[in-house]
């Protein structure tokens, strides 16, 4: 056989062009994502449920303080082929690993790779998410459920600094986070909730299960929390949020609430988008939780 040398330059710079791409997909401070399944008690359909997740670790060696991120709804759940998509935050990550904290994204049942059936909070005929108050409670029910499988996981990982652990999330995850370290005295040092809400306000009657699930949750939780919210978001207004956030402190919680207004995203709801609009906020929060 005749090797044509010719050849050789032009792939070498397509293998080099492959290796640029495949690492400026992570932050320069990470080692590399792994994708892991996490145990859960949980059975469907006669088979055992595991959670697909989404781990990110600092350079150096561990174990590493670890923030849990929670990831929120599809929008109006009428979409289900957006059930299947692996959701995590590329700025939030870059920004904990350049401070040395890994990042863990959990997948809950239905939600990316994991197994199960997608199931918080829809309409009797699954087109949409619900505006009753019952069936979005059973809905929150299921991803407490789902994190607390997911935190005996991870509080169980030789590389996870268990005093130094963060539980935060975006959206429904917010609200998630602020409800399960309620609800779970101890395994959280503190709570990220960026724009957390789970019944948009633009139902009859949001308070039913957003104020209600976070006061709730304040005094139990006994941490504190930081919750970050965008102007224009068009699932929780500002003051909407803030009256929320009101009743959290009414009834016992501890934290601090910011309004930002948001720049080079989209709405209010995509403040994560934009390390620049929270950085200064959550760096005070992890300075105070060391």
């Amino acid at each position: 056989m005749v090797l044509d040398m010719t050849r050789f330059p032009r792939i070498l710079t397509y293998l080099l062009f492959l290796v640029v791409m495949l690492t400026s997909c992570f932050p320069a401070s990470a080692q590399w994502l792994q994708y892991e399944r996490i145990p859960t008690p949980f059975i469907e359909k006669g088979k055992p449920v595991t959670l697909e997740a989404v781990v990110v670790k600092p350079r150096g060696s561990g174990p590493f303080p670890t923030l849990l991120f929670l990831h929120g709804s599809t929008g109006r759940g009428d979409d289900p082929q957006r059930f299947t998509r692996t959701w995590q935050s590329e700025n939030l990550t870059r920004y904990f690993n350049d401070q040395g904290w890994m990042v863990v994204y959990p997948q809950r049942r239905g939600r990316g790779k994991s197994d199960g059936l997608y199931d918080e909070g829809f309409n009797a005929d699954r087109s949409r998410y619900s505006c009753e108050p019952a069936e979005s409670l059973a809905g929150v029910q299921r991803a407490i459920e789902d994190t607390k499988a997911i935190t005996e996981w991870l509080r169980a990982r030789p590389d996870v600094n268990k005093d130094r652990l963060l539980i935060g999330g975006q959206s429904r995850g917010g609200i998630l986070a602020v409800a399960y370290a309620g609800g779970h005295a101890g395994q959280y040092r503190g709570v990220l909730n960026f724009v957390g809400g789970w019944m948009s306000d633009r139902c009859p009657d949001p308070k039913a299960i957003n104020t209600a699930t976070f006061a709730g949750a304040a005094a139990k939780a006994g941490v504190p929390t930081l919750w970050m919210y965008g102007q224009g978001d068009p699932f929780y207004s500002i003051e909407h949020s803030k009256s929320n956030f009101d009743a959290f402190i009414a009834a016992g919680g501890q934290g601090q609430f910011f309004a930002l207004e948001p720049v080079g995203v989209e709405n209010g709801h995509g403040i994560l988008g934009n390390t620049k609009l929270w950085q200064s906020q959550v760096s005070a929060f992890v300075e105070q939780i060391k």
